[in-house]
Formats: C-alpha cells, structure tokens, sequence
C-alpha cells in the first residue's frame, strides 16, 4: 500500500514536471519526462509484487501494461524525432571533428612512395633518421607540436 502511494506520488510529481516543461516549448524533453513518470505507475498496476498469483487474469495488471506501452511508445518516438532532426548526434560530431584537429601535420602525409596528383602534389621525401648524439633534439620536434597546439 506505501509503495503504490510512493509510486503513485512520484508519478504525479513528473507528470507535473512534464507539464511545465511543455509550457516552455520544450515538447521532446516533456514528453520525455512524461515517459519516465508513467513507469512507476505502469509497474504498480502490473502487479510486479504478486506477479505469479494474479497477473494473467487481472484487468489492473493488463492496464499497466498498456501504460507502459505507451511510455515506450513516447521513448522510442521521442528518439526517431531527435534522430529526424539531427540533434542525437551532435556531441559524437563534435568529438569527432575535435580529433581530426588533433591529429599532427606529419600524419595526414600520403605515405612514401605515393604519388598525389595536382599542383599541390609534392615528392615524398623520407625522414631524417634521428640522431643518437644530441637527446635535446629529440624532444624539439614534440615542443614545437605541443607549442603549435597551444599546450
């Protein structure tokens, strides 16, 4: 009986959130959380508690069913509008052009042996193998990366 009112007063409390999210024009995040809130009603109506002894024949148990078909219907509506629109994707965009910035210069070379046509096309020259001498100059080559990146 506590745990219905619980649910009960948990879902009233979204369902009033999801009110004055849509009064803000913000109907995908609303019906969202309306989604979410219709949950802990549609599980005390299944019954979760006596689901062996009652659930087959129960008209209560078949209502919160639907109702938690019709939260999955907003979820999964909810998620084709957003994919519709473009936005699901946006911070996977964006970390993705952040590593392509992030690569080094010497990186996006064509390999050796490798010929670009056009008139940026240049010969491929091989790199100077390091020299075992000097472990200053080694680290000269990182310095002027990480200076040209701001780090």
């Amino acid at each position: 009986m506590i745990a219905e009112t619980v649910c009960s007063a948990v879902s009233a409390a979204g369902l009033g959130i999801a009110v004055v999210t849509a009064y803000r024009r913000r109907f995908l995040a609303a019906a969202r959380i309306a989604a979410y809130s219709l949950v802990p009603v549609g599980l005390v109506l299944t019954g979760v508690v006596g689901w062996l002894a009652d659930t087959a024949l129960s008209p209560t148990a078949w209502a919160g069913f639907g109702v938690l078909g019709a939260a999955w219907l907003l979820f999964t509506g909810t998620r084709a509008v957003e994919r519709r629109r473009g936005t699901a994707g946006a911070g996977r965009k964006a970390a993705r052009r952040a590593e392509r910035e992030a690569v080094a210069p010497a990186a996006t070379a064509p390999p050796l042996g490798r010929t670009t046509a056009g008139p940026s096309a240049r010969p491929a020259t091989p790199r100077p193998a390091p020299r075992s001498g000097d472990a200053s100059e080694d680290f000269s080559d990182i310095e002027a990366i990480l200076k040209k990146h701001g780090i």
